[in-house]
């Protein structure tokens, strides 16, 4: 289940990236490190909240959520059965879902950029993509 271990380094690389930006919007860490784009603007508008709390946290949720499914479905018992990587196809799908959702309102209503949310966008599309590919494989005993 070699999709289960890719999802798993990816959903472990976004959970840092996530707990970064986690860390920086409660006051944890020192300036956003960005770079180029505009993280800051992003990080500090109205859309960076859901239902008042941060949207870096959902982010923290759903890659820990994503690595312990992927992790489980690396054990033996697990090993030759679909339900962990339908779970990740549903769990990393809704998760590229609402990343679009974010995406689309960093280049039309904010006409600003943040990298780090670039990097999320890609890590879950990837995870979908992964997920979605461990779909098609043969389940195996091995």
């Amino acid at each position: 289940m070699k999709h289960r271990m890719v999802t798993a380094a990816l959903s472990l690389i976004g959970l840092y990236v996530a707990l970064y930006l986690s860390l920086w919007k409660i006051g944890l860490m020192g300036p956003l490190v960005c770079g180029v784009g505009s993280c800051e603007a992003v990080q500090m508008s109205r859309f960076a909240y859901l239902f008042g709390i941060p949207v870096a946290f959902f982010g923290v949720a759903g890659f820990l959520a994503l690595l312990v499914v992927s992790l489980v479905g690396l054990r033996p018992a697990f090993v030759g059965k679909p339900g962990p990587t339908k779970l990740l196809v549903a769990l990393s799908g809704g998760g590229a879902a609402f990343s679009l959702y974010l995406t689309y309102l960093e280049a039309f209503v904010l006409e600003a950029w943040c990298r780090w949310c670039i990097l999320i966008a890609v890590l879950i599309f990837s995870v979908f993509t992964a997920a979605l590919l461990g779909l098609r494989q043969r389940p195996s005993k091995t």
